[in-house]
């Protein structure tokens, strides 16, 4: 009795961690946005300053020494290539801060038109550039294949992103470690697939990682069960995911695992079109 006890209070501890990591998640994602706005709008007037000093450049060019012309040209271009690139990670960083407030802020249980594939693309390299950030040596392979022409489904986006993080994250977490162990003979690989036919949408997830054990597929959706080292998980990822996918969706999630060799997992949703 006294260990039931003493599980329940851990749960609402990690709980009340959860609702305090929400809090702060989404008061970080507001603030961040205004000066990202700022980089983002300045950066697009500074691309328009720069053709405009390009044209006044061009219309001048006979005063200027071929040498000279040149080189102007060359940072032109460079400058250019930089502004574009600030945009378009801006623009990227600002997509993300809005999947936090809306997973923060939406209404729970809310099904919306969504863009799986949007979806899909942009939690999965979420996940990538996160475990960069924390392991700088940390380089994968990633394939991605979409089916086209995919129309707008009704899901609850932040439930089915969060559903894809952590089954990325699962998969980055894996091919990291095996590479730890086996270094330049391993190619660490994730796989993505998305699919629909006969009124099901499939997203696969296989990574060529450690796989699993039997204790672990056994346990696998067990709440607080992990693998990973004290502080890196919280052993509720997995139970979490089966809940949006199989409670919330009315889906199915699957998995195939080999230990050693690596894992796939399944979401299969029914599609509900917009």
């Amino acid at each position: 009795m006294e260990k039931q006890i003493d599980t329940l209070q851990q749960q609402l501890k990690q709980q009340e961690k959860l609702a305090s990591l929400g809090l702060l998640s989404a008061g970080i994602a507001h603030e961040i946005q205004n000066p990202l706005n700022f980089v983002i709008n300045f950066s697009k007037m500074s691309d328009k300053l720069l053709k405009d000093l390009t044209e006044i450049v061009e219309e001048n060019e006979e005063h200027l020494p071929a040498d000279d012309r040149e080189e102007v040209e060359d940072i032109v271009a460079d400058l250019k290539e930089n502004l574009a690139k600030i945009i378009e990670h801006g623009e990227r960083a600002i997509s993300i801060i809005q999947g936090i407030l809306l997973a923060t802020r939406g209404k729970e249980n809310e099904f919306i038109p969504s863009d799986i594939v949007r979806i899909v693309k942009e939690y999965v390299w979420l996940s990538y550039h996160a475990m960069r950030a924390n392991h700088k040596n940390f380089n994968i392979s990633i394939h991605e294949e979409y089916q086209e022409g995919l129309p707008h489904i009704m899901v609850i986006p932040q439930d089915i992103s969060r559903a894809i993080l952590n089954l990325m994250n699962n998969a980055c977490y894996t091919v990291w470690n095996k590479e730890q162990a086996l270094g330049d003979d391993y190619t660490p690989t994730i796989r993505v697939k998305v699919t629909a036919a006969d009124g099901q949408l499939t997203i696969s997830i296989a990574d060529n990682g450690e796989g699993m054990t039997e204790d672990v597929k056994q346990r696998l959706y067990e709440n607080f069960f992990t693998t990973k080292p004290a502080g890196q998980g919280t052993g509720l990822g997995m139970a979490i995911t089966k809940d949006i996918v199989e409670n919330k969706h009315k889906g199915t999630l699957t998995f195939e695992s080999q230990e050693g060799q690596g894992t796939t997992f399944y979401i299969t949703i029914p599609i509900k079109k917009a």
